[in-house]
């Protein structure tokens, strides 16, 4: 009797048509369907905007048209035109801006005239004023615009700009459901979001191609070639021996619990990308020496094993300023807009609790929906205690290894610093040095490529690039924007427009929101919207720092996708995750997370205040 055929999985499945067409019909439907008009109004802020209020500051400064002014007048205006769209609205700020920061926002400057435009501010331009320009402008940009009385020029532009949320949105819905139904392939999804961009006319075919490689892109690709390296030599055996040989009981769950309780702390320090990194081939090396006869293949286990060195990654971000770039883009727009400052320490006094709550609960969900057959690793201790002692000493390449791997890890950790102290000329982000340390792994005669050729999941490393696409997109095309700005204006009229109820509104935008792009984007969309209202209805209250670091926090709840955070994406490339299983943890933890947020803002928070501020 012939044996039945072994059901498809992951890369080796094919289109299923049945459930494709769905996203397909859905994509073309929201692209026909009549453009709102608050799409036409953000389409007029993101296109129209910039230009209407660089003229408005030209204006108010030199009282010329942005048409008729000089080099350093122009670039004065664009720099807190950039100012105004960040929320930095203080004229301090604008004084610390350098040439770096002009580079970075494609704002065209030189040494002499950004000199210049500087002085002048300095020495021409109170405090009150600066702010006072910077307000008028603020309010020309979201309320003084109307697409209706807009030039035909305009107009024009700011259809172009709907057109663009529209197909953001439309590629939004494709994207998600392709994603939680893997209808079809998961890096064909990806090629997919860079032929809809440029068939749609969002991009062009030479602007797609550079829009597939960033810094994250590299980070997934060369952290990906160093584990497999790590495996190669060995080096992740002794390390994780290492780590677990003192556990009297090596049971699962308290091999899991480790896990929470190394990583999670650690993510709000360094990079959750690096620590995703470093675990995964622990991870993958706990499940493969945990396989006995009797039970050759236990996917719970390794799907356990992965998805508890993700979460664990995920929920620790929001303890320090440094755990991700959201916390800093809202402590920079509490600051700017309402003059309220976070400290970097008084940040972790009310954010680090949050951590302290989030091990247990995420611990008790992953060993809730994941039940394996296999529960005592105690096997696995042995078996790896056993091949370390027939490898005898450290050897050359497992010395190499480690030494490059701790080089790599200390540039993970201090490029930033030292680019900003001058110790390093140029910006070498996370990425080039992942790429870099895999290279050193080649040169130095630990892997050969056809190593990395057949242990790295090159899918994976197309997928992030793709899903990195997405969610500029939805950032850059103001569909983020219009998103939340939607959702906040329909929920104002059901009495969840001020206190906790507002505070939860903006908490769970920001989550589903961060699901779907970059944690930092998603900050930067609801942010300014969230402060603005929280600014409204509960002033000078404690309500506004709440606010910020609410929204900071729920902007790591990046749970439910694999598109969600790099460490998702690192783990799929295990090849033991299917998209269903992030939403088994990941649902009950994106609710878990937000009660918490507001049962912490009530409680905790609000006992404690805020630097003498009256509470709301």
């Amino acid at each position: 009797m012939a044996k039945p055929e072994k059901k498809a999985t992951g890369y080796d499945k094919y289109v299923d048509w049945k459930l494709f067409v769905i996203p397909v019909v859905l994509f073309f439907a929201v692209l026909i369907l009549p453009t709102p008009y608050g799409m036409k109004d953000v389409g007029t802020e993101v296109r129209v905007g910039p230009k209407a209020v660089v003229n408005l500051i030209t204006k108010e400064l030199f009282n010329i048209k942005s048409s008729d002014v000089g080099q350093w007048e122009l670039l004065t205006a664009q720099m807190m035109e950039r100012n105004m769209r960040m929320g930095a609205l203080s004229k301090d700020r604008f004084l610390k801006r350098e040439l770096k920061w002009c580079k970075k926002y494609k704002i065209q400057a030189d040494d002499e005239n950004l000199k210049r435009a500087r002085k002048y501010v300095e020495e021409n331009i109170s405090d009150k004023a600066f702010l006072e320009i910077m307000e008028k402008s603020m309010k020309l940009r979201k309320d003084g615009l109307k697409y209706e009385d807009l030039s035909p020029r305009d107009k024009k532009a700011a259809d172009k700009g709907a057109w663009h949320i529209k197909v953001a949105i439309a590629m939004m819905v494709f994207v998600v459901f392709c994603f939680m139904t893997e209808c079809i392939p998961l890096p064909g999804v990806a090629f997919c979001i860079g032929l809809i961009l440029v068939f749609t006319g969002v991009v062009t075919r030479k602007q797609v191609a550079m829009l597939y490689w960033s810094d994250a892109c590299w980070f997934i690709m060369g952290s990906l070639m160093f584990a497999a390296a790590f495996v190669k030599t060995g080096v992740d055996k002794r390390m994780c021996l290492a780590m677990f040989k003192k556990l009297a009981v090596p049971n699962i769950k308290w091999v899991t619990l480790v896990f929470f309780i190394i990583i999670a702390p650690l993510a709000a320090f360094i990079s959750d990308h690096a620590l995703a990194a470093m675990f995964l081939p622990i991870g993958m090396l706990l499940y493969q020496n945990s396989l006995t006869d009797e039970v050759p293949e236990d996917k719970e286990l390794a799907k356990m094993l992965m998805i508890a060195i993700a979460m664990a990654c995920n929920i620790g971000g929001p303890g320090a300023p440094s755990g991700g770039a959201r916390n800093v883009i809202m402590m920079t727009y509490l600051n700017d807009m309402f003059g309220f400052d976070i400290g970097y320490f008084q940040w972790v006094t009310y954010c680090f609790p949050f951590i302290i709550f989030m091990i247990p609960a995420t611990w008790f969900v992953v060993n809730w929906r994941f039940k394996p057959k296999i529960t005592s690793l105690a096997p696995a201790m042995n078996h790896l205690q056993r091949e370390i002692g027939k490898m005898g000493g450290w050897n050359r390449q497992q010395i190499s290894a480690l030494i490059i791997f701790f080089v790599m890890v200390f540039g993970w950790f201090t490029e930033k610093v030292f680019y900003n102290m001058g110790i390093y000329p140029v910006r070498l982000g996370i990425g080039v040095i992942a790429v870099g340390g895999a290279m050193a792994y080649l040169l130095a005669g630990v892997v050969n490529w056809r190593d990395y050729q057949e242990k790295v999941d090159w899918g994976v490393v197309w997928l992030y690039a793709g899903a990195i696409i997405f969610g500029r997109t939805l950032d850059s095309t103001g569909a983020a924007y219009w998103l939340a700005r939607s959702v906040i204006d329909v929920l104002g009229p059901l009495g969840m427009d001020s206190g906790l109820p507002l505070l939860a509104t903006s908490n769970g935008l920001t989550a589903v929101l961060t699901n779907l792009m970059a944690d930092g984007p998603a900050a930067a969309a609801v942010g300014p919207i969230a402060l603005n209202m929280a600014g409204l209805v509960h002033p000078g209250t404690t309500y506004l720092p709440f606010m910020a670091m609410a929204t900071a926090i729920s902007s790591s709840f990046a749970y439910c996708l694999i598109i969600g955070t790099p460490p998702n994406a690192i783990v799929y490339a295990s090849g033991y995750l299917e998209p269903k299983d992030y939403l088994r943890v990941g649902i009950p933890m994106w609710f878990i997370a937000n009660v918490l947020i507001v049962l912490l803002t009530a409680v905790y928070w609000s006992f404690r205040g805020f630097g003498g501020l009256p509470g709301f």
